[in-house]
């Protein structure tokens, strides 16, 4: 008798560990406000209102930010856009991984990157914030800087001390005709990520 539940509680521990691998949470990053929505810095915000809008989802305010939940191929996603500003965007990471409790491996920051022209993607399994204070809190918070993340180019077409209106201003005509194109690459790049793996999303996407 001993035996037997002895069999089943390990069992239902593995699938827990099992159902804990199908869950993903995807940050996008970016600030609250109405005068930041169309600005360079919020594209981690774009990213996820567009995925969320093209499948039909919406989000609910929970704590330290707002929720979409996507089921895709068995998998969950939650789509988090964190209300903490920019600056403690940790706070969210933490919390919401600690809660849904997914694993480091399966968890995606979206970001915006100066160093990359204009909607050029870069997918990397770990780094250094590059200055980035979204990334700098994610990384004291979570203790590590091994975490996949998703740059969206933003490049650096700024006069000299002009960096801050730049990140903070709206994109520019071009750059707006170019956008859906680039948004609708960005939610491929995520169900990717979830499905097929990082490594397969590396390859498939890094610098398109």
């Amino acid at each position: 008798m001993i035996k037997w539940l002895s069999h089943l509680f390990s069992t239902t521990k593995k699938e827990d560990n099992t159902d804990c691998m199908k869950k993903f949470l995807i940050i996008g990053l970016g600030n609250i406000g109405a005068e930041y929505v169309n600005t360079r810095h919020n594209i981690g915000f774009k990213i996820i209102d567009h995925l969320a809008k093209k499948e039909s989802l919406s989000f609910d305010t929970v704590k330290f930010g707002m929720l979409a939940e996507y089921k895709f191929k068995g998998r969950t996603f939650f789509l988090l856009k964190p209300n903490t500003y920019m600056n403690l965007s940790g706070k969210a990471v933490k919390y919401w991984m600690d809660k849904e409790n997914i694993p480091l491996e399966n968890i995606l920051v979206i970001t915006d990157d100066l160093n990359i022209s204009f909607g050029t993607i870069r997918i990397k399994p770990k780094g250094s914030d590059g200055g980035h204070n979204g990334l700098k809190n994610i990384n004291l918070l979570l203790n590590t800087q091994n975490y996949a993340r998703f740059r969206f180019g933003i490049s650096d077409e700024f006069k000299k001390g002009k960096q801050v209106d730049y990140v903070l201003g709206d994109w520019d005509e071009s750059e707006k005709i170019k956008l859906p194109e680039r948004l609708e690459v960005a939610s491929e790049i995520i169900k990717s990520f979830g499905t097929g793996g990082l490594e397969n999303t590396m390859t498939t996407y890094n610098g398109k």
